[in-house]
């Protein structure tokens, strides 16, 4: 198989060698490619126009999309299956452009030696940047095609049509794709336009297409990393220290490397690890390994009575996320609060793990990584060895999304590999392994003070929401805590204040509504007590939490209806056009609900520039507990051209489930020795039979609009529409996420 550095400057002979594949080239680059103003005499050169999606990192068509003398297609993508359906929806859009079967193509996935460099699948932003580089590659490849033909038959192109793998001319004479590729390899930059179907025509492209990843699953075909079984394989485990910042003191290996099916104690500065033959041999050594240990103190956790409201006081650096007019002290008619969310963790149904094989000089590791490209660069730092001595594949994960501890399996494997070369290593982590030192979502605390005027519209808004980095993603090796366990250890980059469009900490800090006085700040805590990194959504789901709360309340002010004050405020016709579609679904009244029942409203869009998302609810409180039990769900999503619709609803119906699981029952708890949140009785999450008994998704119809994703656009608006109906059945606000029922029952008073 070729690699990356092969594509960019192939030749014949890697060709050959990668078993007999072409890539797709065309003679007639001249005809179909040429560049404007290249004659003589003429004008300088103009910059050139920016590629779309991800073709702007990766401009060329041989990097995306492959087609074999024999016909076969081979479409590349960087980003990586986590359980969104993402190679669903690519074998859409590719199969659609280049007028195909989806079951006619061969999609290759997030792998350092196959595709392009994507860089990490986060953000919801799988479709806009990497389905968005694919429509444009397949299109232009399409076209290329059609021109060979046409060369072949000397007629015009525009005669000529694509159909299922062939070149039809208006006689019925056709070329199949593979016939048509050339035998010299020529590298085509893509160009910034394409000839893209449009939506009238498409029979992929917005059509519910059965996601192609979940046979497997529910059959329990092995296709996780966790089920990865290769020959002469052993197992390892590692031993963490008892908390953070503990070093190795000493330790005493003798009875460890005695017990059966020990292969080897790999002992590397603090980095302590064990490998036997068989898995359950590695999990007895690890636990025997664990008392022949000894740590130092490390660091001191802060006390948790007190942690949260200490955020203020923490040294902190300010940054104005946005800021116009001229907001002044509060009027009379004016909202103030203060809103929390705790440390929350991933919590992945299967614990991480990563494979690891060193072998010829290369270390080649199978990962649920979200980012192969930027885990390689910090294994490779890591190991002290070139890149491309270490080849990253993803596989999928028993549960992965955002930055949980599958890059640091990843490095626990590389580096535990280097002690047992030619054997692959199988390093699993435990579950409270898993619990513990994954980084988690951080801590934040928000303060919303808004007012309004005489017409009961919002006149000033002040936010200002403390919380340190969301991404301590890898990169740089010192984000592996397998990195800084070493002798010379790497330590972790400084968190660094950054202020950006798609926002960090500060995500969906600036609501859209309409309001003239307005000033947002992030005070930004670089130093924090507990290790932090993406989870989803990262900042937009506090800050979405306190927004749409505070406008519940603003409403009450003004004695208007919840879903009239946010139209009120929104002049941006896709955001109107939501709202209005999930009250409608719902049926928003304001008709009397039975006793302790309420219904609440939230909207966002998601980082102010991806998909939009509103939603209603139906809450009902048990007094007597404080359980509170989502019965209805109706949500409206906007994400732009539709790929899959029940893609679409499958996202949405996930992330709602998910961010109430957040909202009703997660937190990480510690005291001063540690994290007590160590396995799902201490850390609770939603289970079957609290998830909502009806959610109903609404997808808006977009044709010809820009992809804008789908993941993440439900995780703000959910804590939102739950707290506020809950204000609406007890006449309570609860403003410190999870809203446990021991929480409810003492907000309500009974």
């Amino acid at each position: 198989m070729m690699t990356r550095p092969d594509r960019k400057r192939p030749t014949r002979r890697s060709v050959i060698a990668g078993g007999g594949s072409i890539v797709v080239s065309f003679a007639l680059l001249s005809q179909a490619f040429a560049q404007e103003g290249e004659v003589q005499g003429a004008a300088p050169p103009q910059p050139k126009p920016k590629l779309p999606g991800s073709l702007a990192d990766d401009p060329w068509l041989d990097a995306w999309i492959r087609i074999d003398a024999d016909g076969a297609i081979s479409v590349f993508t960087g980003k990586a299956e986590l359980g969104q359906g993402v190679k669903t929806a690519i074998l859409q859009i590719a199969a659609e452009e280049l007028e195909v079967d989806p079951t006619a193509i061969r999609l290759v996935t997030a792998d350092t030696g196959q595709t392009p460099n994507e860089g990490y699948t986060a953000g919801s932003q799988s479709i806009q940047n990497s389905g968005t580089a694919i429509r444009h590659a397949a299109a232009q490849v399409r076209e290329l095609l059609i021109g060979q033909a046409a060369a072949q038959w000397q007629i015009p192109a525009d005669q000529l049509r694509a159909e299922n793998g062939k070149v039809i001319r208006s006689d019925g004479q056709t070329l199949d794709y593979g016939s048509l590729v050339s035998t010299e390899i020529m590298h085509v930059e893509a160009r910034p336009q394409s000839r893209l179907k449009t939506p009238g025509s498409f029979r992929i492209m917005g059509k519910p297409m059965k996601r192609v990843d979940i046979p497997a699953k529910v059959t329990g075909t092995p296709i996780y990393v966790q089920d990865m079984r290769l020959p002469g394989m052993v197992h390892a485990r590692v031993v963490r220290p008892p908390r953070p910042g503990a070093t190795l003191t000493a330790l005493d290996p003798s009875a460890v490397e005695r017990f059966p099916g020990v292969v080897a104690v790999v002992r590397n500065g603090s980095f302590l690890a064990v490998v036997a033959e068989r898995e359950f041999q590695a999990i007895q050594a690890m636990r025997l390994l664990e008392t022949a240990a000894q740590w130092s103190e490390g660091m001191k956790f802060p006390n948790p009575s007190e942690f949260i409201q200490s955020l203020k006081t923490r040294p902190a650096q300010q940054g104005v996320v946005a800021e116009r007019g001229q907001p002044g002290a509060a009027s009379a008619q004016s909202f103030q609060a203060t809103f929390t969310r705790p440390y929350q963790i991933h919590g992945s149904i299967g614990p991480s793990c990563a494979v690891a094989l060193l072998e010829s000089g290369t270390t080649r590791i199978w990962s649920h990584t979200q980012g192969v490209f930027p885990d390689r660069a910090a294994i490779a730092e890591m190991l002290g060895v070139p890149a491309e001595q270490v080849h990253v594949v993803h596989v999928e994960g028993s549960g992965c999304y955002g930055h949980n501890g599958a890059d640091d399996a990843a490095a626990d494997a590389a580096l535990i590999a280097q002690a047992v070369p030619g054997r692959p290593v199988r390093l699993q982590w435990m579950r409270e392994q898993e619990h513990v030192w994954e980084p988690y979502g951080p801590a934040m605390l928000t303060e919303v003070r808004a007012s309004l005027d005489q017409s009961g519209r919002i006149a000033e808004w002040n936010y200002d929401l403390w919380s340190n980095t969301h991404s301590t993603r890898p990169g740089p090796a010192g984000s592996l805590i397998a990195a800084q366990s070493l002798p010379a250890a790497f330590k972790a980059p400084p968190a660094k204040l950054s202020i950006s469009p798609s926002g960090n900490g500060d995500r969906n800090a600036v609501p859209l509504y309409t309001i003239p006085n307005m000033r947002v700040i992030w005070h930004f805590l670089p130093e924090m007590p507990l290790r932090v990194s993406a989870l989803r959504a990262l900042g937009a789901y506090a800050n979405v939490f306190a927004i749409e709360s505070a406008m519940d309340e603003l409403a009450l002010t003004a004695n208007a209806d919840p879903v009239e004050f946010r139209l009120r405020h929104m002049d941006d016709p896709r955001g109107r056009a939501v709202i209005e579609a999930a009250a409608d679904g719902f049926g928003w009244s304001r008709d009397r609900l039975p006793d302790d029942r309420g219904r609440g409203f939230a909207f966002a869009r998601y980082k102010n520039l991806a998909a939009y998302l509103a939603m209603a609810l139906e809450i009902e409180v048990e007094r007597e507990t404080g359980r509170c039990r989502i019965l209805r769900v109706v949500a409206a999503i906007d994400s732009g051209e539709i790929v899959n619709p029940d893609g679409i609803r499958n996202q949405t119906e996930g992330g709602i489930i998910q961010a109430a699981s957040w909202t009703l029952y997660e937190t990480v708890t510690f005291d001063e020795s540690g994290i007590t949140s160590t396995d799902w009785s201490s850390y609770p999450i939603m289970r079957f039979g609290s998830v909502p008994a009806s959610i109903d998704v609404r997808v808006m119809e977009r044709p010809g609009e820009p992809f804008l994703g789908t993941g993440e656009a439900a995780q703000g608006p959910t804590p939102a529409a739950i707290a506020n109906a809950i204000r609406h059945a007890t006449g309570r606000r609860l403003y410190d996420i999870p809203f446990r029922a021991e929480k409810v029952k003492a907000a309500i008073g009974v």
